[in-house]
């Protein structure tokens, strides 16, 4: 397995660092562990987007929410890597829905070994991920139970238009909320679950992990917009070559200057043509939209932060405070 991601958490001690990048490497060997497999083939297809390393952010927020009590013990840390496992799998599936060709930085599952065989990856993932939950006890498999669901049902409906009715905005923002939010909600409830605090604080945790996943996923699909392939890992502009709507889509719809005619008329489909395709992600890139779309995520951000207020001070809640800005001003 590759090295674990850096726990890097603003406003964190030394100290705090160095426990959070021990949990890491402790939860990077669970998931060695619970993806070995007997045959050559499904142990390195289990292997080809975990071994690609990523962020581990959902881990590395169980591991911060769980220094709130008593620290990275075994359940923590199996809380951890079932988080992850749940987040790969979706992965999985996601390439094979989007019909990715790259994923941080390496080819697709997809693309390796086709799309059956990376969808029933996906799938023993998410088996793995439950057999780990499982030995946690009733209410880990229940929070698991119903983050899959919520999880499930923001992709299916992310992939159509609001209903009639419904501001497709605040639409928009409730898909993230299940298809992103809850399962880093679920990663700062765990910590905390498995680490002795109390049903309060615990529920806390999960308000504002969901705001914290609705600020990763509306900064990530700013990054889609503003990156190149090189920082990336994968071809700027996929939502614009699929015709999905984000954030910054939305403000410039929302104009009224004459000027951005051309840029709606090319957000009015999936612009799978390249030239028109490279049009809109030059024109959208120099345009007030994105400077909104940040700030409408800096103000969840800010949101998120506002709510560990309650939990007193310390240094957990300190690097808890800072996460959500981090987050929201990343380039990557």
């Amino acid at each position: 397995m590759t090295s674990p991601a850096a726990a890097v958490v603003p406003e964190a001690s030394d100290e705090l660092t160095q426990r959070l990048a021990d949990g890491l490497v402790r939860v990077n060997d669970r998931l060695d562990e619970v993806v070995d497999h007997d045959s050559p083939l499904v142990k390195e297809a289990c292997h080809h987007l975990v071994d690609a390393g990523g962020k581990r952010f959902r881990p590395l927020l169980t591991l911060l929410t769980a220094e709130l009590g008593t620290g990275a013990s075994n359940e923590v840390v199996d809380a951890a890597a079932a988080v992850e496992l749940t987040h790969l799998a979706s992965l999985y599936h996601d390439d094979v829905m989007d019909e990715s060709d790259l994923r941080r930085g390496v080819p697709s599952a997809n693309s390796v070994y086709g799309n059956s065989t990376a969808i029933l990856v996906g799938d023993l993932l998410f088996g793995k991920a439950s057999e780990l939950v499982a030995h946690l006890g009733s209410e880990a498999v229940l929070l698991q139970a119903r983050t899959f669901v919520r999880l499930c049902a923001g992709q299916i409906e992310d992939e159509r238009q609001a209903p009639d009715g419904e501001d497709p905005m605040a639409y928009y923002l409730r898909v993230l909320a299940d298809k992103t939010g809850v399962l880093i909600a679920a990663a700062a409830q765990y910590g905390a679950m498995f680490s002795g605090c109390d049903a309060r604080v615990i529920d806390l945790l999960g308000r504002y992990g969901e705001l914290v996943g609705l600020v990763f996923q509306l900064s990530d699909d700013i990054i889609d917009i503003t990156s190149d392939a090189e920082t990336l890992g994968k071809m700027p502009g996929t939502d614009l070559r699929e015709g999905v709507a984000t954030l910054p889509t939305f403000y410039v719809n929302a104009s009224n200057d004459p000027a951005d005619e051309r840029l709606k008329e090319l957000l009015a489909r999936p612009l799978v043509d390249d030239a028109e395709h490279a049009e809109a992600l030059e024109l959208l890139r120099r345009h007030p939209a994105i400077d909104k779309a940040r700030e409408h995520t800096a103000s969840l951000a800010r949101e998120a932060a506002a709510l560990i207020d309650e939990l007193g001070e310390g240094d957990a809640q300190t690097a808890l405070k800072a996460l959500p800005m981090s987050v929201a001003s990343r380039s990557a």
